[in-house]
């Protein structure tokens, strides 16, 4: 019996905790001082990669900006700046990319992990192979904090494995 007045009596403290030390709710907002001249700058970006601009993309970037989701099949997925713009590079040599109905949500975030000036966007990048002239369809979002006029952070997230469909993958159940 005391043993279980002990761990009620933890779980109560864990559970006031927050309270306790008097935690604050994160905030969240889509107005604030720097929301136009951010997604000034995403917008900037994704007509850069539109355009196979990658300097302008690179320089768009803030000097120690980490770049994630890109599938670079490498065992951390983040790119730095220079390797950013190999992916690019390699990309915008091997297929033309046509950006339509993308739209753009500036927010900022406080008291959280993930505080700070965010633009999220939202589209459909359409990849022309240069060679065969296929085409594959690639809806798009990508998370972006911007600080001082760069971009600082990006995660890219997309359907991998229907780009990989219509490339002619095929997938098989695992064998058990």
């Amino acid at each position: 019996m005391k043993r279980l007045k002990n761990v009620l009596l933890s779980s109560t403290a864990l559970f006031l905790l927050p309270m306790l030390i008097g935690a604050q709710e994160p905030q969240v907002t889509l107005d604030f001082d720097n929301a136009e001249t951010a997604s000034q700058i995403v917008q900037k970006y994704v007509k850069a990669l539109h355009d196979e601009n990658v300097s302008e993309m690179n320089a768009l970037l803030a000097p120690n900006a980490v770049v994630n989701g890109l599938g670079s099949g490498s065992v951390s997925d983040s790119l730095n700046v220079a390797q950013h713009k190999e992916y690019f590079t390699n990309s915008t040599s091997a297929y033309d990319h046509s950006i339509t109905r993308d739209v753009y949500l500036p927010v900022k975030v406080n008291n959280n992990w993930n505080e700070g000036e965010w633009v999220l966007t939202w589209g459909l990048n359409t990849l022309t192979d240069k060679e065969s002239g296929k085409e594959i369809p690639v809806s798009y979002h990508i998370a972006s904090i911007v600080q001082n006029g760069k971009i600082v952070r990006m995660s890219y997230y997309y359907d991998m494995l229907n780009i990989m469909n219509l490339q002619g993958y095929t997938f098989m159940e695992p064998t058990k």
